[in-house]
């Protein structure tokens, strides 16, 4: 038995003044807490208990040792009281990372309508394109836009967002409409990611993967460098819709290539394995959840 339990039942043997009273109240028979006790004070090294066969009071060491489980006890609960608490209401510092595009256009108005709902918690948001640790860097939830690989962390997807081949009316008006896969080869292409010797860009075509090599005129791992350099005329992007959708409605890009639309990404929460997910990260995280479902806003352009 460990020794807070048995703190616990020797507390109740004195609180009470008896074993069997003691046990009936923690649900152990006499003997069980006769043990605990003994177990004690040969811990202990020290008699805890005066014995007789109409009574049984504390020794003076006893008195003293009850004084002291008692106050540790008391803050033990207290301490589970707190974190429990702290389980169920939203509260405290709430740590999100996102990506720099999606983060400003569409996390940040639901991150400002969170905290609106729960006054307690205070949120540090962070916005970057570079690959992020959310364990070591200390986040409670990123925010993942991606074909999302294995990970020891837990994944919950939020949305969808559709990718498409994009260019301004400008730049093909003088390079030309692609008809199809294999005429990207002779356009300049705007590449999401870091410099890459021969970049293929992945297409589908009724279930069947087409890789596509291209040619980088541009290679950002920013996605709205990309999109300035598709308004700018500077050659042919692969974007996700919650870039482009505007610019496409508006009538500043035009989407190529619509029978060989490149894979599907997912939005996606990740947060760590714990199995007391705070209340506060499971909030926002069935926040965004709800915010997005359905078809998103960015797919309503």
């Amino acid at each position: 038995m460990d020794k807070l339990s048995a703190m616990n039942i020797f507390a109740k043997v004195v609180a009470h003044g008896g074993l069997s009273e003691a046990g009936r109240r923690l649900g152990l028979t006499r003997s069980a807490v006769s043990k605990a006790v003994m177990e004690l004070e040969r811990t202990l090294d020290t008699r805890l208990l005066d014995r007789t066969t109409r009574s049984i009071r504390p020794t003076e060491a006893g008195l003293a040792y009850y004084e002291r489980c008692v106050e540790i006890l008391g803050a033990v609960a207290e301490t589970e009281a707190e974190v429990s608490r702290l389980h169920a209401e939203p509260r405290g510092l709430l740590r999100i990372n996102a990506p720099v595009s999606f983060g400003a256009a569409y996390l940040a108005p639901a991150v400002a309508d969170f905290m609106t709902l729960y006054p307690n918690v205070d949120v540090q948001f962070t916005v970057n394109d570079r690959f992020v640790d959310p364990i070591e860097e200390g986040f409670d939830v990123t925010i993942r836009i991606a074909e999302l690989a294995d990970s020891s962390l837990i994944a919950r997807k939020l949305a969808f967002a559709r990718r498409a081949l994009v260019a301004s009316p400008e730049y093909l008006a003088t390079h030309g409409v692609p008809g199809k896969p294999e005429d990207l080869v002779r356009h300049r292409c705007l590449v999401y990611g870091h410099a890459a010797a021969a970049p293929k860009w992945r297409l589908r075509r009724e279930g069947r993967e087409i890789a596509v090599p291209v040619a980088p005129r541009l290679t950002s791992n920013i996605g709205e460098t990309l999109r300035a350099a598709a308004l700018a005329g500077q050659g042919v992007a692969k974007l996700p819709s919650f870039l482009f959708a505007e610019d496409v409605a508006a009538g500043r890009l035009v989407t190529l290539l619509p029978d060989y639309p490149p894979t599907e990404l997912g939005v996606y929460a990740l947060y760590a394995p714990n199995r007391y997910l705070a209340a506060k990260t499971r909030l926002l995280i069935d926040h965004l959840a709800e915010r997005f479902r359905g078809a998103p806003e960015w797919e309503q352009r």
